[in-house]
């Protein structure tokens, strides 16, 4: 039953790349307040479950007695802030191709920036869908939780990479990320690692989440809606909390 509820969980997070724009405004529109809800909510909950998660995990981490941890301290939180930068990398790489925010999307000239982004997210999204399966909090109530905060996040992504490869993303590149999901899915149902390997895993999502949800928040241009975004925060957070 929970292999089944998985199954379906990855596969509505696949459909969500797949017909995305036809939910989201136009990409010469005004960006949607409702983006600013949902990476609230994706922000809200690393903060409120994920990070939490870490000090756990790291202390899952010590007792493995494996000769690097040894050697390094906060490793999953040196896993989280390169998951950021990876990330914050990708971002800057597009916007320069594109020549700024403003820019028309990236041309077909800098196929290399689209295939970069394409293959990164593409294993990003492998690992929300394995860890659909194999989370480190078991249980239905973990299970709502991702599932939501993950859905709303891939809304968000999906906006971006639109917005910065509008024909290749169409084309190709949704059903890519969307099989990528199904595929992850289906390498955590038969495939389980060390519960130490399954934190730095948790742990890099989570930096890429904080990134991936705040580059369209931050810039002071506008593009950003603070009281969607605070609303989105505060009611997910308050979610996590009750139950």
């Amino acid at each position: 039953m929970t292999l089944l509820a998985t199954g379906i969980c990855a596969l509505c997070l696949a459909a969500l790349h797949l017909e995305a724009r036809f939910f989201a405004p136009p990409l010469d529109a005004p960006r949607s307040p409702w983006l600013s809800v949902a990476g609230g909510a994706a922000a809200a909950y690393v903060f409120v479950h994920i990070f939490p998660g870490l000090c756990e995990g790291q202390e899952t981490l010590r007792r493995t007695g494996w000769a690097l941890v040894s050697v390094l301290d906060r490793h999953v939180f040196l896993i989280a802030l390169s998951g950021l930068l990876v990330f914050y990398g990708l971002e800057r790489a597009a916007l320069a191709a594109r020549g700024g925010r403003s820019g028309p999307p990236v041309s077909p000239e800098q196929q290399g920036v689209f295939w970069l982004h394409l293959v990164s997210f593409a294993l990003y999204n492998f690992l929300i869908g394995y860890l659909l399966v194999n989370r480190v909090h078991p249980g239905p109530v973990s299970l709502f939780t991702y599932f939501a905060a993950m859905a709303l996040h891939m809304a968000g992504n999906d906006h971006a990479l639109r917005r910065h490869f509008t024909d290749d993303y169409r084309k190709c590149g949704r059903k890519v990320l969307a099989l990528a999901v199904v595929c992850g899915w289906a390498c955590g149902a038969v495939l389980h690692v060390h519960e130490a390997v399954l934190a730095l895993l948790f742990a890099f999502l989570a930096g890429g989440v904080v990134m991936n949800t705040m580059k369209d928040e931050i810039p002071l241009d506008g593009s950003g809606n603070f009281p969607a975004f605070a609303a989105g925060a505060a009611g997910y957070a308050a979610l996590l909390l009750l139950l």
